[in-house]
């Protein structure tokens, strides 16, 4: 089992956060059979598919290249010229073979781990350049697995090689027999099968290494218990941060809830200890909504905002504190509350049209009772 520099096993899996840091390091699980495997097998498909094209092209290129005119040949700037289109046709003729060999070089990089770049790993360290630790990474156990893969490769594919030459032995010396240009036809479609199949069995050896690299990767990731609590305290902070992170929070919502008091249409009282603000709005809601709440400073500074505002304030003790403690901010008022705040909108829609409209003045309801249920003595 892995251990630490001080002894410690790693017995626990890697976090998020450890997993994430290894990213940006550059540590990330990369098989190199994967990216072998892509890149030679599109490599030698698109060598297959596109060798009529590329093989006309350097026929094409072969034949303009030595047909010259008398001064054609005696002009000294004819084979450099001649020699550039040459080339040129050749170019354009395998562009469609490289950018399909980069591509399954990106993509199969970049399967198992994903995108990542990292200054830290492109930097240069000395100590990779100790000899010492070299051989420790030669003869250690992920060193041992790199020559067993060697190895079974070389055994595999010579092998899976041997097997293809044998059994095609009859058809090899059955050439012999035909014509030069069926011949060839037969032997570029003999070779281009056999190197397919040889470039498969390379899928094998993918298959095994892309689940090792996976789980080596998280092994080399594993943390210790010590590990695990260092990175809980350090994520979770010092209680003093915490405690002051709390405190600024507490302080934005209050500013927020502050800026919601003029939107209100009425703010009831205990008269000094609890302050709540309601609203509604009969096109846009069911029942009356709570916009702000809160105890004594925080109760004076709603009745403060709410005067400035010109909302007003009614004192209704203990329909105060049956809102203050049974609904939470931005909520609807409980159902056994409507009664008593639907008479005090009532008063307060009235008071809104006495102010605007003139009339006799309205007098505050005395009947704004409290169900048992709902009473915060």
């Amino acid at each position: 089992m892995a251990e630490n520099d001080n002894g410690q096993e790693k017995t626990e899996q890697p976090s998020s956060k450890r997993l994430l840091d290894a990213k940006r390091k550059g540590q990330v699980p990369r098989s190199k059979e994967l990216n072998s495997m892509a890149v030679t097998m599109m490599g030698v498909v698109a060598l297959v598919m596109m060798s009529h094209t590329i093989g006309s092209s350097l026929s094409d290129m072969m034949s303009q290249s030595f047909v010259l005119t008398r001064e054609q040949i005696f002009n000294t700037h004819t084979m450099g010229m001649q020699l550039g289109v040459g080339l040129g046709q050749v170019l354009l003729a395998l562009i469609p073979f490289f950018l399909i060999v980069i591509f399954a070089a990106i993509i199969s990089s970049v399967a198992l781990g994903g995108f990542s770049i990292s200054a830290e790993a492109m930097t240069p360290k000395l100590s990779k350049l100790s000899p010492l630790k070299g051989m420790k990474r030669i003869f250690s156990p992920r060193g041992l697995v790199e020559m067993l893969k060697a190895m079974a490769k070389f055994i595999f594919i010579g092998g899976i090689t041997a097997l293809l030459l044998w059994t095609s032995m009859g058809k090899f010396l059955a050439l012999h027999g035909m014509e030069i240009a069926q011949a060839l036809e037969h032997l570029n479609g003999m070779i281009g099968g056999s190197v397919i199949l040889m470039t498969a069995t390379l899928i094998l050896i993918a298959a095994i290494d892309v689940p090792f690299q996976l789980w080596d990767h998280k092994r080399q990731l594993k943390m210790t218990r010590q590990e695990v609590r260092d990175e809980m305290k350090e994520t979770d902070g010092k209680p003093e941060v915490k405690s002051r992170i709390r405190q600024l929070q507490r302080e934005m919502a209050q500013k927020r809830m502050m800026q919601e008091v003029p939107k209100a249409d009425v703010i009831v009282t205990n008269p000094t200890h609890f302050a709540v603000a309601l609203k509604y709005d009969p096109q846009k809601m069911h029942a009356p909504k709570l916009l702000a709440k809160g105890a004594d400073l925080v109760a004076m500074n709603i009745r403060k905002v709410g005067s400035e505002a010109k909302v007003p304030v009614v004192e209704s003790p203990m329909l105060a504190r049956a809102i203050y403690f049974h609904t939470e901010l931005n909520t609807f008022i409980p159902a056994g509350l409507y009664l008593a705040v639907a008479r005090l909108l009532a008063y307060v829609f009235q008071l809104r049209a006495y102010r605007t409209e003139g009339g006799e003045y309205p007098e505050l309801p005395d009947d704004l009772a409290v169900p048992e249920e709902y009473q915060h003595v």
